[in-house]
């Protein structure tokens, strides 16, 4: 399909036909991504409950990579391509591009220095000690000096994205990531005569896979039959450029710190009761994170929609679009969310068979699971809204569910004593507030075109 076709079927094709086209290779590469943070837990799991304790410290901090790079600036970036080519500006849209790379360069530097330079204290802070944090520290090392792949990679994938090509950076990161799969378990346990590096395994083999779909995305981009061309902006690095793409990308990845103080708040109250505990409560949150990039199949398309539509001033439409994809999403959510608390050790199991780890994680999916159909409308919206380029109300819903989550479950332990079955509580109630914020947001001036000259 022609960039012009796929103008033409984003801005007058029919609303779900059009996303389930151009979401299908998102799902599918959030499916393999899915599968690759289950492996991650899954081969360290084989090595012990430290080394699990380890990797949910560090889990945070490397799904806010993810989150940044591909959903928040990515998202920034998609938003900002997907206006211009709405508009008909072609040169914008490349601008955006060469603008974006220079912003992933420096995200990775940033991140380099903060979770390298200071990730012992951090995870120290969320109740890491001993060999667990000698661990954690190990793999976050590595991890994050490599980071500069996963930057470029997400970045450029959503340059792409936001011309509506959604197949080849889905097709690329599935390739990568049925690479990396048995790639983490050959070097974290020694497969096929390789070094066996342990909880350093999966950090090396997330580094290699996706600095080869860097590779690919930057081969898509680059030369004179590229669609959309990666090149030298001709008015040379703009702030009017870099201000596009960071009034979404800066908000969101505000929205992303919000998002995971969540979880390092409760990761650390939780942490009180021990290592097999934060195991537990590790594993169990970790598929709230993958709800995350299970929406953003749907929503890196709905950013795209969005965008393309706003740019084009058809505001009604972008709506319609929105609450559409986010009734996918909430439904896939919902499904998945009363499937693990009815069926808990479906997913706890496997992981480990501690019994401390699995009354955590049981306790946790019991309470938090039957809400999770909220966060999938809640993330579904968010990603859209990305497309108007206003995250004033994306941020004032994550502030909602923080102060919510973070600040009820503090009270509910130190204050009321309702232990963990406060924290979980209010973790879910947290959730629901998200999802009622960027509902009503899709009320406001933003979404009409009133604002709008």
């Amino acid at each position: 399909m022609s960039p012009a076709e796929r103008r033409q079927m984003m801005l007058t094709g029919p609303i779900v036909p059009t996303i389930l086209a151009l979401a299908t290779p998102n799902v599918l590469n959030v499916a393999m991504q899915s599968l690759v943070s289950v492996s991650d837990a899954f081969f360290v799991g084989r090595l012990g409950t430290l080394d699990l304790a380890a990797l949910a410290l560090v889990f945070p901090t490397q799904m806010s990579l993810g989150q940044m790079s591909a959903g928040a600036m990515g998202g920034g970036i998609s938003s900002s391509v997907a206006r211009a080519l709405g508009a008909g500006n072609k040169a914008a849209a490349e601008a955006a591009a060469a603008h974006a790379l220079a912003i992933a360069l420096g995200m990775a530097a940033l991140f380099a220095v903060v979770f390298v330079g200071f990730g012992r204290p951090i995870y120290g802070l969320l109740g890491g000690s001993g060999a667990a944090l000698d661990r954690a520290e190990a793999f976050a090392t590595i991890l994050f000096l490599g980071c500069g792949a996963h930057w470029i990679a997400n970045s450029m994938a959503s340059v792409l994205r936001g011309t509506g090509d959604m197949k080849t950076p889905g097709y690329a990161l599935v390739a990568t990531a049925a690479l990396q799969i048995p790639l983490t378990g050959a070097l974290t346990l020694g497969w096929f005569g390789l070094p066996a590096f342990g909880i350093r395994g999966p950090a090396i083999a997330s580094v290699i896979a996706f600095a080869l779909a860097a590779a690919w995305m930057l081969s898509r981009l680059l030369g004179p039959k590229a669609q959309l061309r990666l090149r030298w902006p001709v008015d040379g690095f703009r702030w009017r450029a870099f201000r596009d793409i960071l009034k979404v990308g800066v908000i969101a990845c505000v929205v992303v710190v919000l998002t995971n103080a969540t979880v390092l708040v409760v990761t650390g109250l939780i942490g009180r009761e021990g290592d097999g505990a934060i195991a537990g409560y590790g594993i169990g949150s970790r598929l709230e994170y993958m709800l995350v990039p299970i929406s953003f199949g749907i929503g890196a398309t709905l950013t795209a929609l969005v965008g393309t539509n706003i740019g084009a001033r058809q505001y009604a439409r972008a709506r319609r679009m929105a609450w559409t994809g986010a009734a996918m999403a909430g439904a896939i959510a919902a499904l998945i969310g009363l499937v693990v608390a009815i069926w808990p050790d479906l997913w706890l199991g496997l992981f480990t068979t501690d019994p401390r780890a699995l009354a955590s994680g049981r306790h946790y999916l019991g309470i938090v699971g039957p809400v999770y159909g909220f966060f999938g409308v809640a993330m579904a919206l968010y990603f859209a809204s990305q497309g108007t380029g206003d995250m004033m109300w994306p941020v004032a819903a994550n502030v909602g569910r923080i102060a919510i989550a973070g600040g009820g479950s503090l009270l509910a332990l130190d204050r009321f004593g309702w232990g963990a079955s406060g924290i979980y509580a209010f973790v879910a109630l947290g959730i629901v507030c998200f999802a009622s914020v960027l509902a009503f947001s899709t009320t406001r001036p933003a979404w009409t075109g009133l604002n709008r000259a």
